[in-house]
């Protein structure tokens, strides 16, 4: 199979690892936010890490079999810059904030990030569903 050949079951692949990476997100949020324990047990925990390693492979093989320059092709540099942005409001959100105002407020800032990470992905556009039509 040659390299091209690829890149459908990679997108195909990225995008469901986005949905269920950004699904179980959710879920493990509103549920520690309703103070429940099973969101931080290690199965949840161990299957959110397969998950998002599997999500960060797929996009960094098309990455590699697209020839993509973050500095070059913008979007994509926007897109990972968002990725630290969700990952960090992620662990507040999950973990390290200390009150439940704090957890409640980087979830829901966690979902709209990934939400615009989403868009930019879908557009190829820096700016997302923000772009001006072409």
């Amino acid at each position: 199979m040659l390299p091209g050949e690829w890149y459908p079951a990679l997108k195909t692949a990225h995008v469901t690892l986005v949905l269920t990476s950004g699904t179980l997100f959710a879920a493990r949020g509103a549920a520690v936010l309703a103070g429940a324990r099973w969101p931080m047990t290690a199965r949840w925990r161990h299957a959110s890490v397969a998950i998002d390693t599997a999500l960060l492979s797929a996009g960094v093989a098309m990455w590699s079999l697209l020839a993509l320059n973050p500095l070059r092709d913008t979007w994509l540099g926007t897109k990972l810059l968002l990725l630290l942005v969700y990952i960090v409001l992620g662990s507040f959100a999950l973990k390290r904030g200390r009150t439940p105002r704090v957890r409640a407020f980087s979830w829901a800032a966690a979902l709209a990030v990934y939400a615009f990470m989403v868009s930019v992905g879908l557009t190829h556009r820096p700016l997302g569903l923000f772009a001006a039509s072409p």
